[in-house]
């Protein structure tokens, strides 16, 4: 009992590192996608011109500079010139309020930009998931294969030993050629999924081991899903950014409103009509009455439509995430339900010596063996299928 829990205590860590080397595993995978994928990257290069074009909008209009010169149409020796410089401004407190509005305005750029290399990394999170189950699901086939294998060579021995019959040494052989063209075909499958990685990685090769063991930082479900719904939606950035655009709205219509001040323009002006040039400036307003019209009022309607877009996609996501909780709960009372079923389950040591020992026969065996491997191809499934929608769940962790 004591060289017992010795061993425990030495197998309990190395199981906890086996698990976050997991997690570690496909969080360096998604680093590297993260760096070099190109939509990421023309993601961020688009929000930024965006911000430099925002912010060019708040810049003062061009000066201008402008001279005339005239002279007298009955003595051309008579001549007037006048040089005019001047620079337009809109009222002072509307800078300020642009520079406001551009500022929640970067923030929502951002998390528009957030969002779109959030579903980069869930769609390469999902890849590795299938990554993993294809792995798993390879090491049962190639298991089934070595039986197939063993069981056809032993039967072709006792074929011509004339202990069994053709029919049984056929059917032997066709479990083999089934077997043999599943293993391929998960192989290829597998392939395809590592090169489509390497696709979002922007084409580079990936410096990752083999995925074999899914992340267990996640795989228990919250028993109190409000708490964790209301801190989802928090960090949901598809949201955030609507929020963001609906500050930027309100923002915007507060602008509008500020819409009536007058435009200001102050220069210097030189005149030589006296032959003795005067200086002075020029102040001049300009008031947007025709201008301002019905902004005031298309903004507050922007308003209205943030709101609505706003409310109707907390919703939906929050809808999405019940659906994804009570999918991933169903998911994990059938897995545990077929873990229970395989801990009293006859093993295929079992009844390979049952088969050699004559009492089964070759087709109890098939019988029996085909059930359990495709129990077990139904457990790896599930198990993919259940990491998935916590993936989709937890995306916003990403």
């Amino acid at each position: 009992m004591k060289q017992l829990f010795i061993l425990l205590a030495f197998l309990a860590p190395a199981a906890g590192m086996q698990a976050q080397t997991a997690g570690t595993d496909i969080d360096a995978v998604l680093r590297q996608i993260e760096t070099n994928n190109k939509e990421i990257q023309a993601s961020a290069h688009t929000i930024e011109a965006q911000k430099l074009a925002l912010k060019a909008e708040n810049n003062l209009p061009d000066p201008t500079l402008s001279y005339s010169h005239l002279w007298d149409s009955d003595d051309k020796n008579i001549t007037v010139g006048e040089l005019v410089i001047s620079q337009g401004l809109e009222f002072p407190t509307l800078y300020t309020t642009r520079a406001k509005l551009n500022r929640q305005r970067f923030t929502a750029l951002d998390a528009q930009a957030a969002t779109t290399r959030q579903q980069i990394l869930l769609q390469a999170k999902e890849v590795c998931l299938d990554i993993i189950f294809l792995n798993r699901q390879q090491a049962l086939l190639d298991e089934r294969l070595r039986n197939a294998e063993e069981l056809s060579a032993f039967y072709q021995q006792r074929l011509k030993q004339g202990d069994a019959n053709v029919l049984e040494t056929n059917k032997i052989n066709l479990e083999l050629l089934n077997v043999r063209t599943e293993a391929r075909t998960n192989r290829t499958a597998l392939e395809a999924k590592l090169q489509e990685l390497r696709q979002l990685n922007g084409g580079e090769a990936l410096v990752m081991q083999e995925l074999t063991e899914y992340p267990a930082e996640e795989a228990v479900l919250p028993a109190d899903f409000p708490a964790l719904c209301n801190e989802l939606l928090a960090a949901d950035p598809t949201l955030q950014a609507l929020e963001n655009e609906h500050a930027a709205a309100r923002r915007q219509l507060s602008l509008n409103k500020q819409g009536w001040l007058p435009n200001l323009e102050i220069g210097y002006r030189r005149n030589t009509e006296t032959r003795h040039p005067l200086n002075g400036i020029v102040v001049g307003f300009s008031f947007p009455i025709f201008q301002n019209r019905g902004k005031v009022r298309t903004a507050r309607t922007e308003v209205q439509s943030i709101d609505f877009r706003r409310d109707g996609a907390r919703i939906q996501a929050a809808g999405a995430l019940r659906q994804l909780y009570d999918e991933a709960s169903t998911l994990s009372k059938s897995i545990d339900e077929y873990r229970q079923a395989f801990a009293h389950q006859q093993d295929l040591t079992l009844l390979r010596r049952a088969l050699d020992a004559g009492q089964i026969s070759m087709i109890e065996y098939f019988v029996e063996v085909s059930v359990l491997y495709q129990s077990r191809g139904n457990l790896l499934q599930l198990e993919n299928q259940y990491h998935k929608a916590l993936a989709r769940m937890y995306k916003s962790r990403l």
